[in-house]
């Protein structure tokens, strides 16, 4: 158990940040099972630049790594390319 006033703050935000994160996480992963799930070229084509920001946000705040957005970016692209 914490022994500061701060320690028990942190430990609420932390939480707070944690579900935040993981809600954000799974939204993502969803979006891109859905794009990678969609047909139309053009339908895909609209919908790449959400995903690809979503995935930005998840690597600027560190939920995933930077290396691991550039790769599912790179996979997005050549999987809308490719239809």
């Amino acid at each position: 158990m914490a022994n500061h006033k701060s320690a028990l703050k942190r430990i609420r935000s932390n939480e707070a940040k944690h579900l935040r994160n993981k809600y954000q996480h799974k939204t993502t992963r969803n979006a891109i099972k859905k794009l990678k799930s969609l047909e139309g070229k053009k339908e895909a084509e609209e919908m790449f630049p959400g995903v690809v920001s979503m995935i930005d946000k998840l690597a600027k705040k560190n939920v995933i790594h930077s290396n691991k957005a550039a790769h599912l970016k790179s996979q997005l692209a050549q999987h809308v390319a490719a239809l």
